[in-house]
């Protein structure tokens, strides 16, 4: 898949999202784009949907806020997972084939028809916990 044409708003909230170490809510995109000439949650919130579908950004469910992907070509997994640390806010994304096999299997056993899977972990990480 090439990487799609990407509005001067969409690659504005991607570039302040891809700026961060962790993820940023609606509202802080939108305090922080005001300068570009955002000036309503509706427009971040329309880059950010499209942004999501492209899967250049993910959305954090438990923190309502948003994060580049950190790997834009690599959606051959049908899971992705997230490591949050509830002190710094770092958010480390990955994908395990073991767990997504896991899922699949009951996914497939119970016939229920996975379309998305999103793992959001919450803890410390190695560095706050080394503090």
């Amino acid at each position: 898949m090439h990487a799609p044409e990407l509005t001067k708003n969409q690659r504005l909230v991607l570039d302040a999202l891809s700026r961060e170490d962790g993820p940023l809510s609606a509202y802080t995109l939108l305090d922080q784009l005001r300068e570009h000439g955002f000036r309503a949650p509706l427009q971040v919130y329309r880059a950010l949907e499209k942004l999501i579908d492209y899967g250049l950004v993910h959305r954090l469910e438990s923190l309502n806020s948003f994060v580049a992907c950190s790997h834009p070509h690599d959606h051959a997994h049908g899971m992705i997972a997230f490591a949050i640390c509830e002190k710094c806010g770092q958010v480390d994304e990955f994908s395990d084939d073991m767990v997504e096999s896991r899922l699949s299997g009951w996914s497939k056993d119970h016939a229920f028809k996975l379309s998305k899977t999103t793992i959001e972990m919450r803890g410390t990480c190695a560095q706050c916990k080394a503090a």
